[in-house]
């Protein structure tokens, strides 16, 4: 029996990994990165690069119709300066900002009411929710310029009921209506992460709470949308980050008073031919952004953390 056993233990032994097989056997870490890197091989060929090469670009100047690629900070200088670079950043934030809270607040009793109320075919409401978001996101601009247009249905209508005497001539080419559009652009984006995380709430937590005496709303604010934040902070991201550089919607239904950071960005690019400016737009934009997104988390963990 002893030989037996001392003959098994070297070839236990040699089943054993080595090497990088070891550190994947051993790291769960190192199995998440194997399964995640064909994902981060797109994300770096695709993002990190032509990132890169915006960078440098914004370093460069506009010399007649060539560019000096000496590097230099007149771009950034220039972008700090000018009035006009400010106030379109200023507004593009306050229309994003406004565009994400009123979607959020809009979508969450939406994801709530799928989450906690439908209890069977739950997949056909959430087809039906993202059925308008199956067309173009041109598509849509455009309905909406028609439905807010001056002789649109919501003043058409209005007009037939009797409740107003003069087409109202705020709705379209305005910041209300750039908020308008973006908020049902991307309310998809919104509903379908904060879904998932009300669907993902034990549902025990709730009836312990109700056999302890709380009620419908006392559930709601110490259970289930503390719990729901994750999903929130995810809404949030996905429609402030892509809504704030949006040049489409306020070129079409903004008009001109209502232009954001991304339409200027658009015109270096394009009409102006200064590619550097444009860039360095981007690169303060991208940095501006990250750092309303680190402040956001920053703020959403103290408020959990003070729940609990």
């Amino acid at each position: 029996m002893a030989d037996v056993q001392m003959s098994s233990a070297p070839s236990a032994r040699s089943q054993r990994p080595s090497g990088l097989r070891s550190m994947l056997y051993k790291s769960e870490t190192a199995r998440g990165y194997l399964l995640l890197s064909p994902a981060l091989l797109v994300m770096v060929v695709g993002m990190l690069i032509p990132f890169t090469i915006l960078i440098a670009m914004s370093f460069w100047t506009r010399d007649g119709f060539d560019f000096d690629t000496t590097m230099s900070m007149a771009n950034y200088q220039t972008a700090m300066d000018v009035p006009i670079y400010n106030a379109f950043l200023a507004r593009s934030f306050w229309i994003s900002g406004i565009t994400t809270v009123a979607t959020v607040l809009l979508c969450y009793p939406m994801a709530y009411y799928v989450a906690f109320h439908v209890h069977r075919n739950k997949m056909l409401w959430i087809i039906l929710m993202t059925l308008p978001f199956w067309t173009s996101y041109l598509l849509r601009v455009f309905s909406w310029k028609v439905i807010l247009g001056y002789e649109g249905v919501i003043n058409s209508g209005l007009l037939g009921l009797g409740l107003i005497d003069a087409p109202l001539e705020f709705l379209l080419y305005s910041q209300t209506a750039v908020i308008i559009t973006l908020a049902h652009a991307w309310a998809a984006f919104a509903i379908l992460p904060m879904y998932v995380s009300l669907e993902k709430i034990d549902r025990s937590l709730l009836e312990a709470a109700a056999d302890l005496g709380d009620g419908p709303a006392r559930r709601f604010f110490r259970i289930t949308l503390p719990l729901s934040i994750p999903g929130v902070i995810s809404a949030t991201f996905l429609i402030f980050i892509p809504t704030t550089g949006d040049y489409i919607t306020p070129a079409l239904v903004g008009g001109p008073n209502s232009p954001m950071i991304g339409n200027l960005i658009q015109l270096q690019f394009g009409a102006v031919n200064n590619w550097p400016m444009g860039a360095a737009l981007s690169v303060i934009l991208t940095l501006w952004i990250a750092a309303v997104g680190l402040v956001f988390l920053f703020v959403t963990r103290k408020s959990q953390e003070s729940v609990v």
